[in-house]
C-alpha cells in the first residue's frame, strides 16, 4: 500500500461563476481502520481562500501549521490578504523545500482573488502545480472523483448548482471507495459570503 493511501481521503475543488466549491470526505483511518469521522481536511487560509489537504494525516497537520505561520508573517510583512494564486506558490515552494524527503500530501487551493475571479489548482507532493479552469481532484479516490467530474461539471453554475455537483461528485466517488467517506463537508466561496454544509454519506 502506498504510504498516500494510508489514511485514506479525498478533496475535490470546482469553479462556477463567480464562486468557487471545496469539499473534503471526514474520515480518518489507518488502512482499513477507521480511526475517526470527524477529521479536517479542510482549512481556511483567508476569508476568501481554503485548501485542502488529503495525505498522510501527520503532515496534514504538520503543513496546516506551517502554513498558518507563513501567511500569518506575509499579513504582518506587506500589510495585505495574501491572494489565493500567492499561497498556491508558497504551498508549492513549502513543499519543495523538502523533495528529498517530502511531506506525503497533495494540496488542492481554491478562492476567489481581489477581482473575485475563481481560483483554483492542485498539486503533487513535490509542489509542481496543477492549474485548472474547471476542476481539480486530490487523494486517494481521485480517479472516481475525474469521472464524476468530468459528468458533472459545467461551465458558469452559480453557488447552488455548485454545491450540488460537487457534493454529488464527492458522495458517488467515495462511495466506490473503501478508506474514504464516512460523511463529508462542502465550502462554496461567494464574493458576499462562504456557506459551509455537512452531508450525511453511507457510514459502511
Amino acid at each position: 500500500m502506498s504510504i498516500m493511501e494510508y489514511n485514506g481521503g479525498g478533496v475535490v475543488a470546482m469553479v462556477g461563476k463567480d464562486c468557487v466549491a471545496i469539499a473534503a470526505d471526514k474520515r480518518l483511518g489507518v488502512q482499513a481502520m477507521t480511526v475517526s469521522t470527524e477529521f479536517q481536511k479542510i482549512f481556511p487560509v483567508t476569508q476568501k481562500t481554503y485548501v485542502g489537504l488529503p495525505g498522510l494525516a501527520s503532515d496534514v497537520l504538520t503543513l496546516q501549521e506551517r502554513f498558518r505561520f507563513k501567511v500569518n508573517m506575509y499579513k504582518l510583512r506587506e500589510e495585505r490578504e495574501i491572494q489565493p494564486k500567492t499561497f498556491a506558490h508558497m504551498v508549492s515552494s513549502t513543499l519543495y523545500e523538502k523533495r528529498f524527503g517530502p511531506y506525503f500530501v497533495e494540496p488542492v487551493v481554491a478562492g476567489l482573488d481581489k477581482e473575485n475571479k475563481p481560483f483554483i489548482c492542485s498539486m503533487d507532493l513535490i509542489g509542481c502545480i496543477n492549474f485548472a479552469k474547471d476542476f481539480v481532484v486530490s487523494g486517494v479516490p481521485s480517479a472516481n472523483l475525474y469521472g464524476m467530474c468530468e459528468s458533472l461539471w459545467e461551465p458558469d453554475m452559480g453557488p447552488e448548482e455548485l454545491f450540488e455537483a460537487c457534493s454529488q461528485a464527492l458522495l458517488n466517488a467515495v462511495d466506490r471507495d473503501a478508506l474514504s467517506g464516512w460523511g463529508a463537508v462542502v465550502h462554496i466561496i461567494t464574493p458576499e459570503k462562504v456557506i459551509t454544509r455537512t452531508l450525511k454519506t453511507r457510514m459502511d
